[in-house]
């Protein structure tokens, strides 16, 4: 294989202090400085959804981000420090019209290549009472592949991932504070949409508790044909792994899905 052809991925699988951003920002920080320690040095970074606060919906006022505040500031010097593509996980995020759940992805030059607001909020957890959706899919350009990225609840449906793959997505990263006890739904969702849209699936949980759930982490990088290439357990760590970006083309040859679908046959559900 091709050693430019190759990407190590590390996930920051971290705990969360429920409405604390300062401590938040410091322990992320302090887990990246971690991972860029290890060998293979990671290419990509991936931290968990809402990590600035977790979801302390009902305090976000003059807890959220500020639109083009520090954070963002301070996650594009993260990337062009340490020369890496990071993928932000998500932050709350305060503007004019509103709190949202907002995913960013800064390269190693430290521009914004992706802003990603989540566009199914997740109303088990009261998301729709706080937040307001996104309205539009986040495709980017990852080294020389198309990369994409949604958040947490996106993952359950499917007509999103595959939109995503058929615009050309060959990894897509999911962040997330997915809890107990839907471990099982979590593993095998996150499998499925590997295979039957033939691509990398990156997510990264969070573990530990807030004030209502538990959060049982499991952070996956899975490869095209549904092969976990690494997992986490339920404790805080860095789960990593190194990815070939040539097997998405190879397993879409090999097994022609996208070339054998019969889309003027499919229901297509009315609004």
């Amino acid at each position: 294989m091709n050693k430019t052809r190759q990407l190590h991925i590390a996930l920051i699988q971290m705990d969360i202090e429920l409405a604390n951003p300062t401590v938040n920002q410091q322990r992320a920080e302090q887990w990246i400085t971690q991972a860029m320690s290890a060998a293979p040095r990671p290419d990509v970074i991936v931290l968990p959804e809402m990590w600035n606060t977790g979801y302390a919906l009902d305090r976000l006022e003059g807890l959220a981000e500020r639109e083009n505040g520090k954070l963002t500031a301070w996650m594009s010097q993260i990337a062009k420090q340490h020369q890496i593509v990071l993928v932000g996980g998500s932050i709350s995020e305060q503007r004019e019209s509103g709190f949202y759940n907002t995913l960013y992805v800064y390269g190693a030059d430290g521009e914004r290549t992706a802003k990603y607001d989540k566009i199914h909020l997740f109303k088990l957890m009261n998301e729709e009472k706080f937040m307001q959706p996104g309205e539009q899919k986040a495709l980017f350009p990852l080294h020389d592949v198309t990369a994409a990225a949604s958040i947490c609840y996106d993952l359950r449906f499917p007509e999103l991932a595959r939109s995503l793959a058929l615009a050309g997505a060959q990894i897509w990263f999911v962040p997330a504070e997915w809890p107990h006890p839907r471990m099982h739904h979590w593993r095998t969702l996150l499998t499925a949409r590997a295979i039957e849209n033939q691509m990398y699936v990156v997510a990264c949980n969070r573990v530990g508790r807030d004030e209502k759930s538990e959060f049982f982490g499991h952070s996956m990088i899975i490869d095209p044909w549904g092969e976990v290439l690494a997992e986490g357990d339920e404790v805080e760590g860095i789960i990593s792994a190194t990815i070939d970006l040539d097997l998405a083309d190879e397993v879409r040859g090999r097994i022609p899905v996208f070339a054998d679908r019969r889309p003027e046959l499919y229901i297509h559900e009315q609004k």
